[in-house]
């Protein structure tokens, strides 16, 4: 009678993390300053599009002055700060990043992103160690995988 291992496939998460190289903060920072770049355009546009509207809703309007445009008026200023604050703060986050990524050190390892694999256990295995594995980088190319496959 032939003896039968079972085994059994899990999922586990795979923390990717980075070694900081010269390269390595450059890429990230060029990558900040776009999306930093991208929120300012989308805050001019949004101003845009908020003035567009006003002046065509009084274009349109019979009263300019009247309760119910400037109420219309006000909705729409309202929106566009409220907007405006979201892209704010959106930008803050990107700033602190900026600056966090200048003070890293260079050979630090950051934790860059998580991602998951398929993993096989059977009895005997010690699941905490299978469960802890890191994959690190140097300017994309793994460096190391830490854990047990």
């Amino acid at each position: 009678m032939e003896h039968v291992t079972s085994s059994l496939m899990l999922k586990r998460p795979i923390t990717v993390k980075a070694i900081v190289t010269s390269r390595w903060k450059e890429e990230v920072q060029q990558q900040l300053q776009s999306q930093i770049s991208q929120l300012d355009q989308q805050m001019q546009q949004l101003e845009m599009q908020g003035k567009r509207t006003v002046e065509e809703i009084q274009k349109q309007a019979k009263n300019p002055s009247g309760p119910q445009i400037k109420k219309q008026i006000e909705n729409i200023q309202s929106q566009v700060t409220q907007k405006k604050s979201e892209i704010l703060n959106k930008k803050n986050q990107l700033l602190q990043q900026l600056q966090q990524v200048q003070l890293l050190e260079l050979d630090q390892e950051v934790v860059q992103a998580q991602m998951e694999s398929f993993f096989h256990v059977e009895k005997g295995d010690n699941l905490v160690k299978k469960l802890n594995v890191e994959i690190v980088l140097r300017d994309g190319v793994i460096e190391d995988i830490r854990g047990e496959i």
